[in-house]
């Protein structure tokens, strides 16, 4: 038998009546960065406790049901002062734990590096309460490598680590006289005073140094500098003073934060669409495979339900159809969407049937999402166009009916109220009988937030992506006109004549009827816009930082 691998084992066994806590590592910021260790925690914890910005990263991988106890602070004049508040969290772990349950108790980087995990982990040793830990990407080492600025190389230079809030002359003089790297964690208005004690430790003003703020995530961003010029830079980026200057940052020092390298190691700020927030118009459903491509590219994707999906007000076809698939009247059942496929299988799942009900019956579907959707439901398409992924490729590729070789010759069509009928009379026309069933209803969403509306018109977002003319007619409905600064990014040719019919100018149009070709279209042009800029030395910047002055007139 083999031994257990500690990476999969369970959470530490309760004993004595208590429960357990696991002390997690949640990383810089990046949800990426969680491990499968920390993943399997979060998924079997009953009490999560963390801070609200590391709730934001964690909370998806815990079950629906789990506690969030809220930390509250305990010592105001911590506030005032600017240092890290003191909160009741170890009575929280402590009092989950008493009562049997299997705490997660989640802080930023790692529990090891970044916070007072220790103290709440020697009061479970001291009351008995079995704990584990699952380190994480500590803020001091995970922001440096976002912000490409490796901490050693092959010369093996020592590096050290300072918080600059507790550090003492000695630890000063220490890293003054060193001439390794020295990771500083500070906050943006504290910088310029840990470079000063620097200088005044030995450490020479012209020395590199790199200043990170929001590490890891999209709002990353980093400043070049050396020690002696660190304060200046600030001020002629009016960087400070500023009402984030409170917030954490990361601080390199060192050779190794030498701007002519960072230029060419910055990955993470170097993506195509990076920091840029886009719109997603679409059904929460449909958006979030979309989404999480918008931020493979270092965007800020922000859903907009523009269409609500709802059931047939006639049910009665949709159940005579669903029926007749297992009775055997049907030889093909064609999938347009993935709003069809959901409709069947909550059908199939009303009747308690399953994907078998399938057998013995071809099955078609136009697009990739639609045929992902289908292998979710245990069904693998026979049918999908070998060519443009919309109704008029399926009709190129779809056979015509043969009496000797079609034992039936009826095609169950199951799409939205407002589907085009180029399929039916292809379909038709190639001699099959179809039935034309209504699935389901889309009708315009509830419009967005009044904040979401105004950055809609008010040149917030930096591009949208439209993928139908409905998107475009019901967010234009809904939500008003996106601003002449924001990239309009289309699906296809029809797409992109409803938005120039509404005033917008078409920036983007996508190469394939495929969200994800649109989305890569998307991020060709972000890329070849940085080039352009870069090209012709002049800052990088999103879309919606250009200046909004009057509204450029668009074409249609």
């Amino acid at each position: 038998m083999s031994p257990t691998s500690p990476t999969t084992s369970p959470a530490p066994t309760a004993f004595f009546g208590h429960g357990s806590v696991t002390f997690l590592g949640a990383g810089p910021g990046d949800p990426g960065l969680l491990t499968l260790r920390a993943v399997e925690a979060l998924a079997g914890a009953d009490v999560l406790i963390a801070e609200p910005e590391v709730l934001e990263v964690v909370r998806c991988h815990a079950r629906a049901g789990v506690s969030t106890p809220e930390l509250t602070v305990v010592d105001e004049a911590s506030t005032t002062a600017g240092v890290p508040v003191l909160r009741d969290a170890t009575n929280l772990v402590m009092e989950a734990a008493r009562g049997g349950k299997r705490v997660v108790r989640a802080v930023t980087g790692d529990p090891g590096l970044d916070g007072n995990a220790g103290q709440e982990m020697l009061a479970c040793a001291t009351e008995g309460i079995p704990f584990e830990v699952v380190p994480g990407v500590a803020t001091a080492v995970g922001v440096p490598a976002y912000a490409g600025v490796p901490l050693r190389d092959a010369q093996g230079t020592d590096v050290r680590f300072v918080d600059a809030r507790t550090a003492d002359d000695r630890c000063w003089t220490e890293v003054g006289a060193s001439d390794g790297t020295v990771v500083v964690s500070t906050s943006l208005d504290a910088v310029a005073a840990a470079a000063g004690e620097l200088v005044a430790a030995g450490r020479k003003p012209d020395t590199p140094l790199t200043v990170t703020i929001g590490g890891t995530t999209t709002r990353q961003r980093t400043w070049t500098a050396t020690l002696g010029t660190i304060a200046q830079v600030f001020k002629q980026g009016k960087v400070l003073p500023s009402p984030e200057g409170h917030r954490p940052v990361i601080a390199v020092v060192g050779e190794r934060s030498a701007p002519a390298q960072r230029d060419q190691l910055a990955w993470f700020e170097s993506k195509p669409l990076f920091g840029w927030r886009v719109l997603v118009p679409r059904t929460k459903e449909q958006a979030a495979s979309l989404s999480d491509q918008l931020r493979s590219y270092g965007a800020v994707p922000h859903e907009v339900p523009t269409i609500a999906v709802e059931p047939p007000r006639t049910p009665q076809q949709m159940e005579r159809a669903v029926k007749g698939l297992v009775t055997g009247r049907y030889e093909w059942i064609a999938f347009t969407s993935v709003n069809a496929v959901k409709a069947v299988r909550e059908k199939f799942e009303e009747y308690g049937l399953d994907a078998r009900a399938f057998a013995g019956i071809k099955v078609a579907a136009v697009g990739e999402q639609t045929a992902a959707a289908l292998v979710d439901f245990g069904v693998k398409p026979d049918l999908v166009p070998s060519g443009e992924q919309s109704a008029a490729g399926l009709l190129e590729d779809w056979p015509p009916y043969d009496p000797v070789f079609d034992p039936i010759d009826r095609v169950f069509l199951p799409r939205a109220d407002i589907a085009t009928e180029t399929l039916v009379a292809g379909l038709i026309e190639l001699g099959w009988e179809v039935d034309d069933v209504t699935a389901y209803r889309t009708v315009r969403a509830s419009p967005p937030p009044a904040d979401t509306r105004e950055a809609i018109k008010g040149g917030g977002f930096d591009a949208v992506l439209f993928t139908s003319s409905s998107t475009v007619r019901n967010l234009v409905g809904i939500a008003g006109k996106p601003h002449n600064v924001t990239v309009i990014a289309c699906i296809g040719p029809a797409t992109a004549k409803t938005a120039e019919e509404h005033g917008l100018r078409v920036d983007v149009l996508s190469p394939e009827p495929s969200v994800h070709k649109l989305a890569e279209a998307l991020a060709d042009f972000g890329l070849r816009r940085r080039a352009a800029a870069l090209e012709a030395g002049d800052p990088v910047t999103r879309p919606s930082e250009r200046r909004p002055g009057a509204r450029r007139r668009r074409t249609t």
